[in-house]
């Protein structure tokens, strides 16, 4: 039935009815610009059109990266309404899936390419960010971006087309880390291993590339960097929230199970009506000391605070902090489990399809390993990096939507492997037919 299917060959055609969903979506479900982190990144675009981005110590605030807010600030500047910008976020879902496309046309066969393709298209677990003026749905089409041009940095011939794809894959990376600060640390080991790898390969010339995009990507965030580096007295301090997102990973009481409490008053507004009954109680009884010393504080030192305290839970409790860490990739993936709440049903939808996506990936991994040195340069360099974000976001207090920004390179990833390794026919051999037909006649 399918054979005669024609589909459009352009891309931008062949997706454009996810468009208008994305669209219709965004419209049954506007914002109010009080979500979740959605007041901070307005609030940072606001302090970017006065000129200024943090406040001076000792009120510092990085909370996260500017690569977001500097989007905004256009909206801000012109006074648009926040639907404007959420519609934006469709757009930029819809351009994640046509360089996901592109980037897969240029490694895998035109039926695979359609499959995972479809599949990012339909990935409904990235849905709930497009009504919201948060940083996910444009990190997705950053990272596909990147995967983009980063395979064509190692694919393209003319030496033009090299140089092009070479800096702008280093632009992007450098940009993902302004978007998502809890990259940045990835990026240094990047930058680390890429010289190291160089170094011991002098005559590979894809190794140098390797490291000319990562190199690329540090002189991006450079920067910020020095910003930061005047800003604070301290080099690679990515984010004033790093030690809260410690300290509740690290929470070493019997029942909770490291996600984030923005506050100690949890009562049932908060959180969606979704919190058990005294659980605000609860956390004040297992929290307050610490946080009346940690309130002690402000800015920078409240996070060195926050991070003395998760230090400590860490060294007198490590089993249990292993444990949060372990229950860290659940939430990553199932978004389950959740201390002091009541599992929300919807959870039950990201189930099947983080489930589809977390069996390909077991299965991916065996001649990943197996033929680890027979890959691409371009998707060992990309599985690591991505890797190596989810490694450090399960040793914090980590969420599903965090998972949903590496879908794009695991599923780049899986359609490769699959590609050479799996055959699947759906049709019986007509001799198996004739076997059946004799013994059942």
């Amino acid at each position: 039935m399918f054979k005669n299917l024609k589909l459009p060959t352009n891309p931008y055609l062949l997706f454009l009815p996810f468009l208008a969903i994305y669209i219709i979506y965004v419209l049954m479900f506007p914002t109010n610009g009080h979500r979740g982190d959605e007041e901070r990144y307005i609030m940072f675009a606001h302090n970017l059109t006065n000129g200024f981005y943090s406040p001076q110590p000792p009120h510092v605030n990085l909370t996260n990266g500017p690569g977001w807010p500097l989007i905004l600030v256009p909206f801000i500047a012109l006074g648009l309404p926040l639907i404007c910008i959420t519609i934006t976020n469709a757009f930029f879902y819809y351009l994640s899936i046509i360089f996901l496309y592109k980037a897969l046309k240029e490694t895998v066969s035109m039926k695979t390419t359609l499959i995972f393709s479809f599949f990012w298209a339909c990935y409904y677990v990235a849905f709930q960010n497009l009504p919201f003026t948060h940083t996910e749905t444009f990190t997705y089409l950053l990272i596909t971006m990147f995967i983009y041009t980063f395979i064509k940095a190692f694919k393209a011939v003319d030496k033009k087309a090299v140089k092009k794809y070479t800096l702008l894959a280093g632009l992007i990376l450098g940009y993902i880390i302004l978007t998502k600060v809890a990259f940045g640390f990835v990026l240094i080991f990047t930058v680390i291993g890429t010289v190291l790898v160089w170094l011991t390969n002098r005559r590979a010339a894809t190794y140098r590339r390797g490291m000319f995009i990562a190199l690329i990507g540090l002189a991006t965030v450079a920067p910020y960097m020095f910003y930061i580096y005047q800003l604070t007295g301290r080099v690679l301090f990515w984010s004033t929230n790093a030690g809260a997102s410690l300290y509740w990973g690290s929470t070493p009481y019997k029942g909770e199970y490291g996600d984030w409490k923005l506050e100690l008053k949890q009562g049932p507004e908060e959180m969606g009506n979704y919190n058990i009954p005294g659980a605000g109680d609860t956390l004040i009884a297992h929290h307050k000391k610490d946080y009346d010393e940690i309130l002690k504080y402000d800015g920078m030192e409240q996070d060195d605070a926050f991070k003395r305290m998760a230090i400590n839970n860490i060294k007198n409790h490590p089993l249990k902090y292993l444990q949060n860490c372990v229950l860290n990739v659940g939430r990553l993936i199932f978004h389950y489990p959740f201390s002091h709440a009541i599992q929300r049903p919807k959870i039950l939808l990201v189930f099947p399809i983080n489930g589809i996506i977390l069996t390909l990936m077991l299965f991916s991994l065996i001649p990943t390993f197996r033929n680890w040195r027979r890959l691409p340069y371009p998707l060992r360099f990309m599985l690591i990096f991505i890797f190596m974000y989810l490694g450090i976001s399960t040793m914090v207090t980590a969420l599903v939507r965090m998972f949903t920004v590496a879908v794009p390179v695991l599923l780049f990833w899986i359609a490769y492997i699959f590609q050479k390794t799996v055959r699947v026919k759906l049709d019986f051999d007509e001799t198996e037919g004739k076997a059946s037909e004799k013994i059942t006649g």
